[in-house]
């Protein structure tokens, strides 16, 4: 009986921390994109701040100059470009993000709502029975009575 007892509240308490742990998960892997992801851009946008640089410091004369130029518009235009990129995958990160989100509070709605039902499916066989027993109970206590 005691074993059943345990076993019950463990279970009762996986069922209790399960919402708050598939939660945490996905916020977690969430993160973790994010992070990789931003790590990544600030990778790109460094090693083209560096080749800027470096071509910038080898300007000698008008003809670099103008090649520099010439090349710096067209590094802005790939710039401009790639942030447009990284903006729509972080659109699509966080649109995947809440599309996991709803899915998990869909689920645990519909686990709530199976619970409460059951709860009181359960409190409705347990006042059944329990009005079962008094009106049987008052029939015995009506026929001692009448005997007497």
């Amino acid at each position: 009986m005691q074993d059943k007892m345990i076993e019950s509240f463990n279970e009762q308490t996986r069922q209790f921390f399960e919402p708050m742990r598939k939660l945490n998960s996905l916020m977690l892997d969430n993160m973790e994109k994010l992070t990789q992801h931003q790590m990544e851009s600030m990778k790109r946008y460094s090693q083209l701040g560096n080749e800027r640089m470096r071509d910038a410091s080898e300007i000698s004369d008008a003809d670099s100059m103008q090649a520099f130029s010439a090349r710096q518009a067209e590094v802005m235009n790939q710039l401009s470009q790639q942030m447009l990129e990284d903006a729509k995958a972080l659109s699509e990160m966080s649109l995947e993000f809440k599309s996991e989100l709803e899915a998990l509070f869909a689920e645990q709605a519909k686990l709530a709502e199976k619970m409460a039902g059951k709860a009181a499916a359960g409190g409705d066989k347990a006042a059944t029975s329990g009005e079962a027993k008094s009106g049987s109970a008052k029939a015995s206590s009506t026929r001692g009575a009448s005997k007497s």
